[in-house]
């Protein structure tokens, strides 16, 4: 069994994904940068990810901060930031967007927060230790994947809009999965995403070509929820960003048609 990581680190690391909410509640994103086919980048994004890494360096000044927007050193050791996931809703006045934060240790995350400043919600984790839903106006709620039949699950999703090349695999299993799932969501923000199979508001996620920002500490708070989160082949690499994830039945059901829809 996995040490757990020190309580200190998960409190650390859920006072950062504040400090990022706080920034992104205060600066509305009225201009953005492209980087990309349908991603863009904000000044909210960068004074986020500059006040997540400011508390994290200050907290535990040895382990190094790798952020989407700045870069930085990985290793054996560091966290992992995502400062505003759900851009591109942040720009159209969607509030469906998140900060995520995640320590990552041996190519696995050990702690994780999501926190979705519109909505005053934060869901924070650590290996061995559970995951649960912080509100401000009340105690923390564990959290718990849902024990749906996946006939009855409602799943979510992300199209893999940076990368058209894998539309039509994608297109193959988004049709199998309305087939076999009684519906699908797509909000927009994965951060969040996985922080709702978590809480059994989703009973699954897939997606194709994320970055290991935008899945770590989310992926992080279904595994201790109870569930099961692997790449689509059933492995361990999601920090790679092909991620499947949900309750053991929903992520089995949603293997076979990973597998099935395969080239």
């Amino acid at each position: 069994m996995d040490p757990s990581p020190p309580p200190d680190l998960l409190d650390l690391a859920e006072r950062a994904a504040l400090r990022g909410g706080r920034v992104v509640l205060a600066g509305p994103a009225d201009r953005a940068d492209r980087k990309g086919r349908g991603d863009y980048v904000t000044e909210v994004d960068r004074r986020s990810e500059a006040a997540v890494a400011a508390v994290l360096a200050a907290g535990a000044p040895g382990i190094p901060v790798h952020g989407e927007e700045g870069g930085g050193e990985t290793g054996q050791r560091y966290w992992l930031v995502d400062p505003l996931d759900g851009t591109t809703n942040h720009l159209h006045g969607f509030p469906v967007v998140g900060v995520s934060v995640a320590l990552v240790e041996g190519g696995r995350p050990v702690v994780g927060v999501v926190h979705a400043p519109f909505l005053g919600e934060t869901y924070r984790a650590a290996r061995g230790l559970g995951a649960t839903l912080v509100r401000a106006d009340g105690p923390p709620t564990p959290l718990r994947v849902s024990d749906r039949e996946p006939r009855h699950a409602v799943v979510g999703t992300g199209f893999p809009f940076r990368r058209k090349e894998l539309l039509p695999r994608y297109l193959r299993m988004l049709t199998a999965a309305l087939d076999r799932f009684e519906d699908l969501r797509r909000p927009g923000a994965a951060s969040l995403d996985l922080a709702w199979v978590a809480a059994g508001v989703f009973d699954g996620f897939f997606e194709l070509s994320l970055s290991s920002w935008d899945v770590a500490a989310g992926a992080l708070l279904i595994e201790e929820a109870g569930g099961v989160v692997t790449d689509w082949g059933g492995g361990p690499g999601y920090l790679g960003g092909s991620i499947l994830a949900g309750p053991p039945a929903v992520h089995r059901a949603l293997l076979e048609l990973a597998t099935a829809t395969a080239d």
